[in-house]
């Protein structure tokens, strides 16, 4: 992977300062919103509803889902990684629908030794087939401070947002070159942070240091706005502004921008593992 062009960062206020406040919405109540689903414990919800916090330890990590189901939604939560030496650990927030031929959209942040920078892997499932992964590092230390990772899913794309700066999009070709798209399945907010020492830093050569443990990751601000699965989704949210939205000339270059100085890896430039030909959807980006 070659090491992303870091920018002074006066320079990024400028270009991404417009596209942070569009996300700024009231906070919904964990307690409301979501269930922690395992760990025994190590999910903790906090501050009347306003905090909710995952650990991880030799013996367990934890997780939480939403009570709700979403067909095409929008969703925010601001998140605070695992500090200090986090190699081994991941963070994982993603929407899911269930059975062997889901539909997956996917934020997964992977630790490193301290000081190194946090690896976001980004991926899509479409009818249980996968391998559509784009990398990135972040332009700020994602440790020190919460900070707002977004999905928009609508009929049209996927974006993929950090601070309200877009940093991929997939567009539904599926009419023009048969593509799949997620949008029949209805899918669910899961979130958890688990060890993944096999593979998550630099392929697994990196083991957890449990002299660290536990390792804690803090997530706030959660918002949802989605359609119901079994409406007459057109009827029921077919005004909400984010179901036509699109990424206008501006957007469109915050996330060159974005690729330009802080893509690590992108499937479709991988020769070597398509050596039959990069995936057909490649050519339309």
């Amino acid at each position: 992977m070659d090491s992303p062009t870091f920018l002074p960062f006066f320079l990024l206020g400028l270009a991404l300062a417009a596209s942070t406040a569009s996300f700024a919405t009231a906070a919904n109540n964990f307690n409301q919103e979501v269930d922690i689903t395992w760990g025994d414990g190590r999910g903790k919800i906090l501050n009347n509803g306003m905090l909710l916090t995952l650990s991880l330890d030799k013996i367990s990590g934890s997780g939480f889902q939403s009570k709700n189901e979403y067909l095409f939604a929008r969703i925010d939560m601001q998140i605070k990684l695992v500090a200090g030496n986090s190699a081994g650990t991941v963070t994982a927030y993603y929407l899911s629908s269930q059975g062997p031929t889901h539909d997956e959209i996917d934020f997964e942040f992977l630790g490193n030794l301290s000081g190194e920078p946090y690896l976001v892997h980004t991926n899509l499932y479409t009818q249980g087939k996968g391998n559509r992964e784009m990398q990135f590092y972040l332009w700020f230390d994602p440790t020190m401070d919460f900070h707002t990772y977004s999905i928009l899913w609508n009929p049209s794309h996927i974006v993929f947002y950090v601070d309200g700066t877009p940093i991929r999009e997939v567009k539904n070709i599926e009419a023009t070159m048969r593509v799949p798209y997620p949008k029949n399945q209805a899918m669910r907010l899961y979130s958890s942070l688990w060890d993944a020492e096999d593979w998550a830093t630099r392929g697994g050569l990196v083991k957890t240091d449990w002299s660290h443990a536990p390792f804690l990751a803090e997530f706030q601000s959660f918002n949802s706005d989605g359609c119901i699965p079994g409406a007459n989704i057109q009827a029921a949210c077919g005004s909400k502004a984010w179901m036509n939205q699109a990424l206008d000339a501006d957007s469109l270059n915050k996330m060159s921008w974005v690729q330009k100085n802080y893509m690590v890896y992108n499937y479709c430039s991988d020769v070597k593992r398509f050596p039959q030909g990069l995936p057909v959807e490649c050519s339309a980006n």
